[in-house]
C-alpha cells in the first residue's frame, strides 16, 4: 500500500519514503512509527500504543520515543513547533493529521502522474485548505523570476502560520510552475478547496502584483486585487505585499467557510461546522448566548478544539461590552475557565492565544499572563489582525498606551475593513487619554461613534472632552449616554476597561462625574 500526502509517497511494501522523485533515508524504527501513525490517523495514538506496535512492548524511555518522533517529523518536513502533519496532544498522545490518499500503484508521485484518467479527489481536510500557485512572471525579464517565486514563498509561509488553515507546502505548489492547469484540477490533485494565483509585472523601477482567490470546485472568484510598489527594496516590498494579501484573503476564507457551513443540513454538522455557525452570528449582544452554545457544542465534540474554547470565552466579553452592563460572577468565572482551557490546548495557535489572553486580562485581571500570551500570538503570526487587536487592548489595560496604539494601527493596516476597527479606534482614544493627548482622544472617539453608537464610545469622548476643557460638548454627550442607558452611573466607567492602574480608573470616573453623570 502507498499512502500519499502533500508531496510525499509512503510505500509500506517496499518500506520506502519518497518526496517527489527523491528517496528519503529513514531508520527502520522511524519508518514503523510513521507507518503506525498513518494507518491509525483516525484516532489519537497513546505512548503505550506506539511502544507496543514499534518496540513490541519493550521498555522504552520517553527520551527515546521523543527522538524517534522528531526523526519522523524531520523525514516528512514537519517539526515539533509547526506540527503540520504529526500533532502531539498533551497528556493524550500523538495523531497524524495530514490529508492522506491511498494508492496501490507505484507510479512517480506528482501532479499529472496520479493513476487513472483523472487525479483522485482527495478528501478535503476538516479546515479551510488552500494552495498558493507559483506567481507568473509577466515582466518579460527572466531576472524577475526570483521576485515572483519569492512572493509565492512568502505568502505560503505567512498563510501557514494560521493554524486554522491547511496550506499546501511550497515544494508541491512549485510542481505546477510553468504548466497550464485549471483551478479545478489543482483542487482535485491537492485536495484543497481554495487556490490563490497571481502574477508579477515589472515596468522600470515599479512593479505590480496581482492576485486572485478562487474556490476550486466551482471556479468562483472570491477576491481579486493588485498592489503597486518600487523595486528599490525588494525584500521590504515582498513583506509589505505579503501582509496586505494575507490580511485581506484570510477573512475571505473564513467568510467563505461560514457561508458553506450555512448551506449544510443541520443533521450533518460536525465540530468544525458548529464552530463556524457560532462565528457567523457576529458581535450583537443578543446573539452571544446562541453563539456560545454553538462553540460549546464544538468543543464538547472535540475536547482539543482550542479555538472553540477561546470563542466561547470571547462571547462573554462581547456580551458585557455591547450591553454596557457587568455580567454575573458565574458568567465571568465561566469566561475565565474557558479561556484557561483554550490556552492549555492552544499549541502555538496565535488566534487562540490572542483571544484567551484578552479574556484572561479583561475578566481575570491576569495582566502579566495576558500580555505574555498576546505577545506570543503576534510573534507566531504577525499577519493575524485579531492578534494585534488583542495585543492593543491588553497593552492598554496593562498601562502601555504607546504599545496599544502601535498594535491597533497594525491591526487596521492588516484588515482595513474589519468590523472591529471601530473598537480599535476606541482603544486608541483611551490610549490618548492615558497619554494626556485629549484632543486626539476626542477625535478618535467621534470617529468610532460614527460606526458604533454605544456607551463605550461616549465614555471615551466624554472623558477626553472634560480633560480637554470642552465642558459643553461633554455634558451634551453625557445626556446622550443617559438616553442610551438611563440607569448609567459614572462608577461603571471604572469597570468598562479594567485598567491595571487604579489611578487611571479614578481619572475616568472623575471625568464622567464632571460631565454630570451620576455617581
Amino acid at each position: 500500500m502507498r499512502y500519499l500526502f502533500e508531496e510525499y509517497a509512503f510505500d509500506t511494501d517496499r518500506r520506502e519514503l519518497h518526496r517527489g522523485d527523491s528517496l528519503i533515508a529513514i531508520a527502520p524504527q522511524v519508518f514503523d512509527l510513521l507507518d503506525y501513525l498513518i494507518r491509525n490517523r483516525d484516532r489519537v495514538v497513546s505512548k503505550d500504543d506506539l511502544v507496543n506496535a514499534v518496540w513490541k512492548g519493550r521498555i522504552v524511555s520517553d527520551a527515546a520515543l521523543t527522538t524517534r518522533l522528531n526523526a519522523a517529523r524531520i523525514a516528512i518536513g514537519d517539526s515539533g513547533e509547526e506540527q503540520r502533519l504529526i500533532k502531539t496532544l498533551p497528556r493524550k498522545g500523538v495523531r497524524f493529521i495530514g490529508t492522506v490518499a491511498e494508492s496501490e500503484t507505484r507510479e512517480p508521485i506528482g501532479p499529472g502522474s496520479w493513476p487513472g484518467p483523472e487525479a483522485p479527489t482527495l478528501a478535503l481536510p476538516d479546515r479551510p485548505s488552500i494552495a498558493v500557485l507559483p506567481f507568473e512572471n509577466m515582466s518579460g525579464d527572466p531576472e524577475q523570476q526570483y521576485f515572483a517565486d519569492g512572493m509565492t514563498e512568502e505568502i505560503t509561509t505567512a498563510l501557514s502560520r494560521f493554524k486554522s488553515l491547511f496550506v499546501i507546502g511550497r515544494n508541491t505548489s512549485f510542481t505546477y510552475k510553468g504548466r497550464v492547469v485549471s483551478v479545478k484540477q489543482v483542487g482535485r490533485e491537492l485536495g484543497v478547496r481554495y487556490v490563490l494565483e497571481g502574477s508579477v509585472r515589472k515596468a522600470g523601477s515599479k512593479v505590480r502584483i496581482t492576485g486572485q482567490l478562487l474556490e476550486a470546485v466551482t471556479d468562483r472568484h472570491l477576491w481579486a486585487d493588485h498592489f503597486d510598489g518600487a523595486l528599490e527594496d525588494v525584500f521590504g516590498l515582498q513583506d509589505q505585499i505579503t501582509a496586505k494579501v494575507v490580511g485581506l484573503i484570510a477573512p475571505k476564507l473564513e467568510q467563505a467557510e461560514i457561508e458553506r457551513s450555512r448551506r449544510k443540513p443541520t443533521e450533518k454538522l460536525d465540530s468544525y461546522d458548529f464552530f463556524l455557525r457560532g462565528m457567523a452570528l457576529g458581535t450583537s449582544r443578543r446573539a452571544q448566548p446562541l453563539a456560545r452554545a454553538f462553540f460549546k457544542e464544538a468543543f464538547e465534540r472535540d475536547e482539543e478544539y482550542a479555538a472553540a474554547f477561546a470563542m466561547a470565552a470571547w462571547t462573554f466579553l462581547v456580551q458585557q461590552v455591547t450591553s454596557g452592563l457587568p455580567l454575573t460572577e458565574e458568567m465571568r468565572a465561566d469566561a475565565v475557565q474557558f479561556a484557561r482551557l483554550g490556552a492549555r490546548a492552544a499549541n502555538f495557535d496565535a488566534f487562540t492565544l490572542a483571544r484567551c489572553g484578552h479574556v484572561l486580562t479583561y475578566f481575570g485581571q491576569e495582566y502579566d499572563r495576558g500580555l505574555l500570551m498576546v505577545e506570543q500570538a503576534v510573534a507566531l503570526n504577525p499577519n493575524l489582525a485579531i492578534a494585534w487587536y488583542s495585543r492593543g487592548w491588553v497593552a492598554l489595560m496593562c498601562g502601555e498606551p504607546e504599545r496599544a496604539i502601535e498594535s491597533f494601527d497594525r491591526m487596521i493596516r492588516l484588515s482595513p475593513f474589519d468590523p472591529l476597527r471601530a473598537t480599535a479606534w476606541l482603544g486608541i482614544s483611551f490610549a490618548h487619554f492615558c497619554q494626556g493627548r485629549f484632543e486626539e482622544g476626542c477625535a478618535l472617539a467621534v470617529k468610532a461613534f460614527q460606526f458604533t453608537a454605544d456607551t463605550n464610545m461616549l465614555e471615551a469622548y466624554i472623558a477626553n472632552s472634560v480633560r480637554a476643557g470642552h465642558a459643553v460638548e461633554a455634558r451634551e454627550a453625557a445626556a446622550q449616554l443617559l438616553k442610551l442607558q438611563p440607569d448609567y452611573h459614572a462608577s461603571r466607567g471604572r469597570q468598562a476597561v479594567p485598567f491595571r492602574s487604579n489611578d487611571v480608573r479614578k481619572q475616568i470616573a472623575s471625568a464622567l462625574r464632571a460631565a454630570g453623570l451620576p455617581e
